[in-house]
């Protein structure tokens, strides 16, 4: 899923300088798009080496052709030619792999970076708070001095209020869940959902099909896992040990010679849905509500929420994807469209939440901007992504070869210019909700003394319970937590 490489092809038309400003935002070595323009430039030498041999090779042929017929010796002719055509053999058999390198070098160079994003790596102090819902008190004294948007670590108001118990508590009181019993059969991070824990899960994610439904997506349920081919053209490299499980059996693959990974979100598959297709630019924006259960390895993330459902192994998501014409001030708008229908629909459950835009460093290589909608766990007493929105623009479209038509660079000098560009359409996605941090979230913010409310629009999705009540008192310690409590004390 690389950039254009025309965009760092100074003769094409392109800007490489542009592209290690990029890279430097992004905190990664600019070394790298220079790696790739040497590599296409020893990639172009042997073609055009190649192609001028061939034309050796075709003036010699054509002396050689009378000589013969009039019997006039030729051997050194012959000879010349045919040491002409092994070199050309030679190339045409190394040319794939110096293409392979140079593609695979192109492919390492992120996207561009939106003028929005704050150029850092520092998450806590640097992303950039861009909404906030409740507005808090001192919003109304914007005037001269808005509130927002404003970096993080500089940001002053009132917190949402806070209450007693956290998420995995409350889940378990009203008979949820059962961590333990999970963890016996599929270990670390396992569970099951059970009862009100079901209902919850169920009626988020009807809930979220019939909300993106009234606004018009077209809801897919996609396959569970991938061909390696087609994941490894949207995901990236370090994603394969970092989060991806593969599927490995041979009942249909008896020579293992298709690879399988596991979904980690149904953007995944949802990329590949119109993989090879060229739409027709007056379809677009088409937009999709993906429905799927995800798998992860969670590998970077040991010790962090141990407890609860919050970051588990397997969980059920309804994602937002949508696809636009090739064009940045489209895509844009389409990004601030798909953030507006995730804070409508957090504010329809009633969870506070801020939004944040997120510094450059954090930025995955295909996305141009990535906003954050951040829930208040009031449990917790912290913010907590609940989203993840994204504007890739054309970079995964190039993976899997969506196309939308024809797009013309300023110096390409009419219809036929030397630079004119393929045109990709933009692909863009945004959770909607990911149904094990949504019942977190809920359970955080709906607690009373003896059970948890239930939010008025989930209740049509719940058979009409509008309470869940405590069944049982708080779930025991576990040994390690034992033991961590035992050497606190000391």
């Amino acid at each position: 899923m690389p950039i254009d490489i025309n965009e760092i092809r100074d003769y094409k038309g392109g800007d490489p300088a542009k592209w290690r400003t990029y890279m430097s935002q992004r905190f990664k070595p600019t070394s790298w798009v220079d790696d790739a323009i040497a590599k296409d430039e020893e990639w172009r030498t042997q073609q055009k080496l190649a192609d001028n041999l061939r034309r050796e090779i075709n003036s010699l042929q054509k002396q050689i052709a009378p000589m013969k017929k009039a019997k006039q010796p030729c051997d050194e002719l012959v000879s010349e030619m045919k040491s002409k055509q092994k070199i050309v053999k030679e190339i045409k058999d190394n040319l794939p792999k110096i293409e392979e390198e140079r593609d695979a070098l192109v492919g390492k160079i992120g996207n561009i970076v939106d003028p929005e994003v704050p150029i850092s790596t520092d998450e806590e102090e640097d992303n950039l708070v861009v909404g906030l819902f409740p507005e808090p008190l001192e919003a109304e004294n914007a005037g001269e001095k808005p509130l927002l948007p404003c970096p993080m670590g500089i940001l002053k108001y009132t917190l949402p209020a806070t209450k007693p118990m956290t998420h995995d508590d409350l889940l378990w009181r009203i008979g949820g869940y059962e961590p333990t019993r999970g963890q016996n059969v599929a270990g670390h991070r396992a569970y099951f959902l059970k009862n009100a824990g079901v209902l919850l899960n169920q009626a988020l994610i009807n809930y979220g099909i019939a909300f993106l439904s009234k606004r018009g997506y077209d809801i897919l349920q996609p396959p569970y896992f991938m061909n390696k081919d087609v994941m490894s053209k949207l995901a990236q490299l370090d994603d394969f040990d970092e989060q991806l499980y593969k599927v490995s059996g041979k009942t249909d693959d008896p020579n293992n010679s298709s690879e399988k990974y596991l979904i980690a979100t149904s953007e995944q598959p949802i990329c590949g849905y119109h993989k090879d297709d060229w739409i027709e630019e007056k379809t677009l924006p088409i937009r999709y509500g993906g429905i799927s259960t995800c798998f992860r390895k969670e590998a970077g993330s040991s010790g962090k929420d141990i407890r609860g459902i919050f970051r588990v192994h397997q969980f059920e998501k309804i994602e937002q994807f949508c696809l636009t014409r090739d064009d940045f001030e489209e895509s844009s708008a389409e990004q601030k469209k798909m953030l507006a229908a995730a804070e409508e629909f957090y504010q329809s459950l009633g969870f506070p939440y801020r939004v944040v835009c997120l510094v450059s460093g954090e930025l995955n290589d295909a996305a141009v901007k990535k906003y954050d909608l951040e829930a208040w766990f009031p449990g917790q007493q912290a913010y907590r992504e609940l989203v993840s929105c994204s504007n890739c623009t054309d970079y995964q479209a190039r993976g899997v070869g969506t196309r939308c038509g024809i797009k013309k660079t300023a110096s390409s000098g009419g219809e036929d210019g030397l630079n004119a560009r393929a045109s990709y359409c933009h692909m863009l996605n945004s959770t909607l909700c990911a149904t094990g941090r949504g019942i977190c979230c809920l359970l955080e913010n709906y607690q009373t003394e003896d059970g948890v409310r239930v939010p008025e629009v989930l209740q049509p999705f719940m058979g009409g319970i509008d309470f869940m009540p405590f069944v049982r008192g708080p779930m025991e310690l576990t040994k390690g937590e034992k033991g961590k409590g035992k050497k606190n004390k000391k």
